[in-house]
């Protein structure tokens, strides 16, 4: 066998590292040429293609072949759209706060971490933020595989023009942070509702008796106890980064494949990428099988049907709305005869948003994923 020539290969590793520099570089020049075909002057949100950046992500899954796992080429990738995008200004993407929670993951992963995140103390103050143009995004909790919805998001797209642009789908590991060095110094543990229920299995068997008090966010649970010896917070590796706690138990979720979905709102809609997902907003007329009649064209056009959620309209007592996830694009067929003809059924119709499906690793690569 050859001998090994170790400063033969670190060699090797500075000339690809000046290559690929060189192409980052190029590749910078070439978004710069984009941005000025554009406009020069136009805000960094007119430049911005959720559509565009799926094909793009889409395509380095399916160009690799390891050593690195798709989950690690593709936040390469994101990072370097994301710092190319951001060389003139950077986008302002509001989420839901404070820093630290599992939203601001969601920011990163979509956007990489050349924008300017901006937390917000509520879903309210997200969706405004995004109204009044103060930020180019919002980012907001949806659905968790365990849990289910986060109906005040639902009832605030309800009640907004603003358009889903995008979906992220996070995995959510839970773990308790805490200054105690046993389980039976934590006489309280704090976490938002949500984490608390993703959790409800592991703390009945190892904290029966501890009290457990829910707050607005597993960040404000970590900020809460981080100078405490007793207490304890269900949160994030983030979150415990940020406010300096220990993690005294990894990964306590219930649930190996926890997942949270979240939703990049802004003012437009997307146009197709070649693997969307669209939301609809449903109302039906009163009277006997309205969800059926609502439904049936979706059926006969052979349409895959992912979610289908119903919220109070607020708008009459037992009056109630269909948020309606489904697979296409709105603009495209069949998907498009579909909405025009429950245009002529339904009371109530409205495109919510018609976006890339999320990015995610590719299944038959799991050998070296894990």
């Amino acid at each position: 066998m050859a001998e090994f020539d170790l400063n033969k290969v670190r060699d090797e590793i500075d000339e690809l590292d000046a290559r690929i520099q060189q192409l980052i570089s190029a590749r910078a020049s070439l978004a710069g040429k984009v941005r000025d075909s554009k406009g020069h002057h136009l805000p960094p949100v007119e430049y911005y293609r959720p559509e565009r950046e799926a094909q793009v992500l889409r395509q380095v899954v399916e160009r690799n072949h390891g050593p690195l796992s798709d989950r690690e080429m593709l936040r390469l990738f994101r990072e370097i759209m994301s710092a190319c995008l951001a060389q003139q200004e950077p986008l302002r993407v509001a989420y839901l706060g404070p820093e630290g929670t599992f939203t601001q993951q969601a920011v990163q992963r979509q956007f990489g971490h050349s924008v300017m995140a901006v937390a917000q103390a509520s879903v309210d103050a997200v969706f405004q933020q995004v109204e009044s143009s103060e930020a180019d995004f919002g980012v907001v909790p949806v659905e968790n595989s365990s849990q289910g919805m986060v109906s005040h998001t639902l009832d605030r797209l309800f009640g907004s023009a603003l358009k889903i642009c995008a979906e992220v789908e996070l995995p959510i590991h839970q773990n308790i942070l805490t200054h105690a060095t046993r389980l039976s110094d934590i006489e309280r543990v704090y976490s938002h509702p949500q984490s608390l229920g993703q959790c409800r299995h592991w703390l009945r068997e190892h904290l029966p008796d501890t009290e457990c008090i829910a707050v607005s966010s597993n960040a404000e649970a970590a900020r809460r106890v981080r100078n405490s010896q007793d207490a304890a917070a269900i949160a994030g590796r983030t979150a415990a980064e940020v406010y300096g706690l220990p993690v005294l138990f990894a990964d306590i979720e219930d649930h190996p494949d926890n997942t949270t979905r979240f939703f990049v709102i802004g003012r437009t809609l997307c146009p197709p990428s070649g693997d969307d997902r669209t939301t609809l907003l449903l109302a039906g007329h009163e009277g006997a099988g309205v969800l059926y009649r609502l439904l049936a064209p979706i059926a006969r056009a052979g349409l895959n049907m992912t979610r289908i959620e119903s919220r109070p309209s607020h708008q009459g007592k037992w009056d109630y709305v269909f948020f309606v996830d489904l697979d296409g694009h709105a603009e495209e067929p069949p998907l498009a005869q579909v909405i025009e003809e429950l245009e002529g059924i339904a009371r109530l119709i409205r495109v919510l948003g018609a976006y890339p499906r999320a990015v995610e690793p590719h299944a038959s690569k799991q050998s070296f994923e894990e």
